[in-house]
């Protein structure tokens, strides 16, 4: 039972809209994915984790938030205390990365991303010095 309610209270927590004062990505899950058939959606469900989970430490590395949400609507605070919306219902994919730097204009991503593009649009956006590329293989050098 102790499971259930703390799933429940992790579920409400996702569903509220989130406020971010600093600069985060945030992964979206809007309820109208639950559209999907039960295994397109699990599909999806697992490829956007995977990808996350490939840029994370390029994220972490550089001090930038990951955060989850069902939320259709993010709140940004702006420097002035002032709060920007950001509705994430009504697009293409329900599903996808919210781009925040606060004081700056959001990148909204939908749909799925390779771990790859995923880190070129961060890369992008979020300006991140050489070497924030986590998914590379180091180089060797052969003597």
């Amino acid at each position: 039972m102790l499971h259930a309610s703390r799933d429940a209270a992790r579920s409400a927590a996702l569903r509220s809209p989130r406020v971010v004062r600093e600069p985060c990505v945030i992964v979206f899950w809007l309820r109208s994915g639950d559209t999907l058939g039960v295994d397109s959606a699990r599909s999806v469900a697992e490829d956007l984790d995977y990808y996350t989970e490939q840029v994370a430490p390029a994220l972490a590395a550089n001090g930038i938030a990951l955060i989850p949400t069902n939320a259709d609507t993010v709140y940004v605070e702006l420097p002035d205390h002032q709060r920007r919306a950001i509705v994430l219902s009504g697009l293409d994919y329900p599903y996808g990365y919210l781009l925040v730097d606060p004081g700056s204009p959001e990148r909204i991503l939908t749909g799925l991303y390779s771990g790859g593009d995923l880190l070129d649009e961060l890369n992008a956006f979020f300006d991140l010095p050489d070497g924030s590329d986590s998914t590379k293989v180091p180089r060797r050098i052969i003597t």
